[in-house]
């Protein structure tokens, strides 16, 4: 009996582990398609870094965590920021020069030999670098991002979790004992 009910515990902590990795993942890849693909909380963002041009403060293929801003006059020499070029792209670079009172950045990844060709305007300034990485796992958001991606993350857990459902039933279904028949007597 005793360990039927710890079966029955760890049972129920699989499929409610299942189910919650389920919601978050969806939720996770609903967030990244409304924000435009990058998720955003707090008012930090999570931004895939795919060059080696900030190695190796900054590896290729990691997530870093960047805190949107609109207020450009705290930025200083040694910052480093994201910001959009004038093709739509994001960098990330360390500030080495201010000009014009801060309406004009010079930058440079710390990779790269020589400064950035154009000066980045304060107006495409995104955010400002808040010092978290995480290794590698820039390469998997952006595998999310993709229709292949997300439909590979919500299909697998969800057939986890449907799996894991039916052989829930298919135990129960197992465990249930058939009536006993009495005999009936004629007389």
């Amino acid at each position: 009996m005793k360990r039927k009910m710890i079966l029955t515990w760890i049972n129920r902590i699989i499929s409610t582990i299942l189910f919650l990795l389920l919601i978050s993942i969806v939720f996770v890849v609903i967030a990244s398609r409304a924000a435009g693909g990058e998720p955003s909380l707090f008012g930090y963002q999570l931004k895939s870094v795919l060059s080696g041009s900030m190695e190796p403060a900054i590896q290729t293929g990691s997530i870093i965590a960047i805190q949107l801003t609109d207020d450009r006059t705290s930025l200083k020499e040694g910052d480093v920021i994201t910001f959009k070029t004038k093709d739509n792209i994001l960098i990330t670079h360390r500030i080495i020069e201010i000009k014009d009172n801060g309406q004009q950045y010079i930058t440079q990844g710390d990779n790269n030999n020589a400064p950035d060709v154009e000066p980045v305007l304060a107006q495409n300034i995104v955010g400002k670098y808040k010092g978290l990485t995480i290794p590698f796992v820039g390469y998997a958001l952006q595998f999310i991002n993709t229709k292949q991606g997300a439909l590979l993350v919500l299909i697998i857990p969800g057939i986890l979790f449907l799996g894991h459902a039916i052989w829930t039933i298919w135990r129960a279904i197992q465990s249930i004992e058939p009536p006993k028949r009495t005999p009936i007597h004629e007389e």
